[in-house]
């Protein structure tokens, strides 16, 4: 049996697509901008009216080619646990005794 780590992200950075892309479903922009997130989408991700998503995108030749949404409160998660280890060892060296 295959553990999931769960550390690990679903979404591939460069390389082969990761197994887990897929289109979920097709939305429209309005006049305004502004789109729908369907209902079965946002209940699958645990998506819940106030909740902060990140828009990240990629540039290829200069425009804008595909953008993706991630929790606000997972990406900080993410960063911390990127930066901490790099902000401990920072704040160490200031502390060394010459």
């Amino acid at each position: 049996m295959v553990k999931s780590n769960p550390k690990k992200s679903c979404c591939a950075s460069g390389g082969e697509p990761a197994s887990c892309c897929r289109v979920e479903s097709m939305i429209s922009v309005d006049d305004r901008g502004q789109m729908v997130l369907p209902k079965e989408l946002r209940d699958k991700a645990n998506i819940k009216s106030g909740d902060k998503l990140a828009l990240i995108s990629w540039e290829k030749d200069g425009e804008i080619c595909c953008i993706s949404l991630i929790k606000a409160d997972y990406l900080a998660e993410r960063v911390t646990e990127f930066l901490g280890p790099v902000m401990s060892g920072l704040s160490g060296i200031g502390n060394q005794k010459k």
